[in-house]
């Protein structure tokens, strides 16, 4: 069968997606090469998206992005390792069983194999055991992946599926389990018993990478300690008072520092203290430091080695017993007060003795809240594990910015973003939550006569994954659990990034696929969000550092978000992504959602404009047509030689630059310009060239010079179809099909045909676009006749190109006249 038989007298944009997305799945075109050189190998650590509902339009462009990448570096012929994963485990899972199925998890509740959830879930939750809320967790998520995956799909995602994982999967847990229990052993894992930021909504540890500011309402009280004054937004919190603070050179307070005073309503001795931290501009200079308000109290808490007066508990209230040092009877009117009332407690009770100076001050100011919470993040004592980071470290510290340094940014401001973080970090990571749905912490501790956990010796699991809840250690039986002398396991289960860090040695196989993971690790690139650079960026730095002593990839790609229209980003929390992927790609299909994010610049937010959309359609709608008109001549293999008209090299030589250009933004990660100039020339391809040619190519010419047209025309249409097959992958398979063997998507990167002066197509464009204004201007046909033209400029090319201007606006005379400036005046 010839190329021309193979083309469909009407194209279609419609029907693409389901076409050759089978095809590519049954034939294994985007299949990882086992047997590749390492050199050869171009792998990506993919964002595995959060299993938590619907995907929006944000993850298609972001994702897209990647894949215009992907897809670039196979053409290259590198073998490209593209794995996909799911984020299945963590808060945002639970949230949305707790809402979809109307339970609650009780881990003390036993196991209730026929347990199903209600059919219509009611205002009070049902309480289920570990294991039933875990089971719902994973029925939930496995609904969720399979329509991420079938959106993927359409939308042309080149991934190789059969390298896909789950963060709650065999392979993940075992290898967050051996990554904690390694770091435990190097000494970078350690517990301790202190104070923990808070989430109140969710009853967890968060970690400080998982804070955001919120603008909140508040007030400023001017309480009277004795003879001085300090100001706070939180006066609930003076039960837990421990000390004052005033800058060392603060001139007010400086006879006063190693003085005591003692608190308001509780009479409490507190010591005054100098710390450098405190600000002698702000209020009064003077500061309450308790335990805990905020990040600043842990801060002067262990550097001034003060005592811990805790009173915020993990519910969100007040404790029931008052603190070490406080008279019970004081203490009794806040005792299991939640926050706002214990505040609107005190403040009365300062008013009415007199301590209180002035009424409260109404300000409005920035909160700390845990990302997914909805109530402000507090810091209470509790046991919990952590990682060092470089906080307390100044030498991990320092090799964290040198691997910063190191690793090649798109674009390159995004370094400053990962600096900042690392130089602000003010603790280790708190990896520990109080949640069910996660990679349990792989600990079990041995009971003593009393059946209190002995945490300094651990029983250490001999095989992974394991769950401490249900297995049981070596040498010990189900029955011994919770009894003296028997066993516990840890209760808590790691932060989702803690497993997510190391989505590099999850999806490359590790622990059990070693000769994988030496042929992919460390990978070419990860691309991201930049709002998660201090979060998952930072920690697989981290963990790689860790445990190979080497950067986890070259390249760090970073996206931006998409906004709404009021330059919100898109998002499922905020419920600003009204439309689905799945309903714009059945209104503008998948090749022109793909342009719009070929078209956004790497890291920059983009809005979402369904006017880009059409523009996107429109060009692969050209792209049907013009490879129609083209294959229509035949040339399945044409021959350069052929080509020997000055206009007919001069297009090739315009194409020779355009390719080099793409080629070169491509290796620099900029898709958008690889794209910007693909487009510019194929338009101008459509639209001047093919116009001029037509004629000759259709045989009104000697037949070199139509070979010399046809055979320009199809290998500038193979170019083409090649350049932009990264950003819109179906249209461009289907045209492909037409006249070539094999996928598009497999075949070789264009390489810059032979170069040659531009000129003549210059100027025959630039005449072509006189002749046609002048027919625009008098409302004429583009067939009518142009009775005299004149054109003065580069006599020899302008006679080079005179027989195709002659055909393409059908021109009846001619007058040629020498000149630097090309002009032409047209008659008709």
């Amino acid at each position: 069968m010839s190329e021309t038989d193979r083309i469909p007298q009407r194209p279609s944009l419609d029907g693409l997606e389901e076409k050759w997305a089978g095809v590519w799945e049954v034939e294994g075109t985007y299949r990882f090469d086992r047997t590749a050189a390492r050199e050869n190998v171009f792998s990506i650590d993919t964002p595995p998206p959060t299993v938590s509902g619907a995907l929006h339009i944000g993850h298609v462009f972001s994702y897209t992005q990647t894949d215009i990448i992907a897809r670039y570096q196979r053409m290259r012929g590198r073998d490209v390792f593209y794995p996909m994963g799911w984020d299945d485990n963590g808060l945002p899972t639970e949230r949305r069983v707790q809402l979809t199925f109307g339970v609650q998890c009780d881990p003390t509740l036993p196991y209730d194999a026929e347990f199903e959830p209600p059919k219509k879930p009611g205002k009070e939750r049902v309480l289920v055991s570990r294991r039933n809320f875990i089971e719902l967790c994973q029925r939930q998520t496995e609904m969720d992946e399979q329509s991420y995956e079938r959106l993927w799909k359409l939308v042309g995602l080149s991934v190789d599926w059969t390298h896909l994982y789950t963060t709650i999967g065999d392979r993940a847990r075992a290898t967050a389990q051996r990554g904690f229990l390694n770091s435990l052993k190097r000494g970078e894992a350690y517990p301790l018993d202190g104070p923990t930021l808070w989430d109140v909504s969710f009853g967890t540890a968060v970690a400080q990478a998982e804070l955001e500011d919120r603008e909140r309402p508040g007030a400023y009280h001017r309480i009277k300690f004795g003879e001085f004054f300090i100001e706070t937004t939180r006066p609930e919190l003076l039960p837990a008072c421990v000390a004052l603070v005033a800058h060392p050179t603060d001139a007010r307070y400086k006879e006063h520092f190693g003085s005591t005073v003692r608190t308001p309503l509780f009479n409490v001795e507190v010591p005054l203290l100098a710390h450098h931290l405190a600000d002698p501009e702000k209020g009064s200079g003077l500061v309450m430091v308790c335990t805990f308000g905020d990040l600043t109290d842990v801060t002067w808490w262990r550097e001034l080695d003060l005592p811990t007066r805790t009173v915020m508990q993990r519910n969100g209230r007040l404790g029931l017993q008052p603190p070490d040092g406080v008279d019970e009877e004081l203490y009794a009117p806040v005792a299991g007060l939640t926050v706002n009332q214990a505040r609107e407690k005190i403040v009365a009770l300062l008013r009415s003795s007199g301590e209180l100076d002035g009424e409260p001050k109404p300000i409005t100011h920035a909160v700390k809240f845990y990302e997914k919470g909805d109530r402000p993040v507090e810091i209470v004592a509790t046991r919990q594990w952590y990682i060092r980071n470089g906080a307390r470290t100044p030498e991990l510290r320092e090799i964290m910015l040198r691997r910063g340094r190191e690793l090649e940014w798109e674009p390159a401001h995004m370094r400053t973003r990962y600096e900042h973080w690392v130089e602000g970090l003010t603790g280790d990571w708190v990896i520990s939550r109080q949640r069910f749905f996660g990679v349990p912490i792989p600990l079990w501790y041995r009971l003593d006569a009393d059946a209190n956990p002995m945490y300094d010796d651990p029983i250490v699991p001999e095989s992974l994954p394991m769950d401490p809840s249900s297995d049981t250690p070596p040498g010990y039986e189900e029955i011994d659990r919770g009894m003296p002398g028997g066993f516990v396991g840890d209760p808590d289960v790691m932060d989702t990034w803690a497993t997510s860090s190391l989505t590099p040695q999850i999806a490359g196989a590790w622990l059990d696929d070693p000769e994988l993971f030496a042929l992919v690790f460390p990978m070419a690139m990860r691309p991201q969000a930049h709002e998660i650079i201090r979060t998952w960026l930072f920690t697989t730095v981290l963990r790689a550092q860790f445990e190979h002593g080497v950067l986890p990839w070259k390249h760090a790609a970073i996206a931006g978000w998409i906004l709404d229209p009021d330059r919100k980003k898109l998002s499922k929390s905020k419920d600003n992504a009204k439309d689905s992927p799945e309903e714009l790609v059945a209104q503008f299909g998948s090749d022109a959602i793909r342009y719009w994010a070929g078209s956004a610049r790497r890291g920059v937010d983009t809005a979402l404009d369904t006017n880009v959309f059409k523009v996107g359609r429109r060009l692969a709608v050209k792209l049907l047509n013009a490879s129609r008109f083209v294959l229509g001549f035949g040339q399945e293999s044409p021959d350069p030689a052929k080509v020997t008209e000055p206009v007919d090299r001069a297009l090739l030589g315009a194409l020779s630059t355009v390719v080099a250009e793409a080629t070169t933004a491509f290796e620099q990660f900029d898709y958008a310009r690889a794209l910007e100039v693909t487009e510019q020339f194929f338009w101008t391809f459509c639209d001047d060239y093919v116009e001029l040619v037509k004629a000759r190519a259709y045989g009104e010419a000697a037949p070199s010079e139509v070979e010399s047209a046809r055979a320009a025309l199809a290998i500038a249409l193979s170019a083409v179809q090649r350049l932009l097959a990264p950003f819109l992958p179906y249209v461009a398979e289907e045209v492909w099909s037409w006249w070539q063997e094999g996928s598009i998507h497999r075949a070789a990167w264009p390489t810059p045909p032979a170069a040659a002066d531009t000129a003549p197509f210059l100027v025959a464009a630039a005449v072509l676009g006189a002749i046609r204004r002048a027919k625009s201007a008098a409302q004429q046909s583009m067939k009518a006749e142009v009775a005299k033209l004149e054109v003065a400029g580069p006599v020899g090319t302008l006679q080079d190109v005179r027989a195709d201007l002659t055909a393409a606006g059908n021109v009846r005379d001619w007058s040629i006249s020498e000149a630097e400036e090309l002009s032409a005046t047209v008659s008709l």
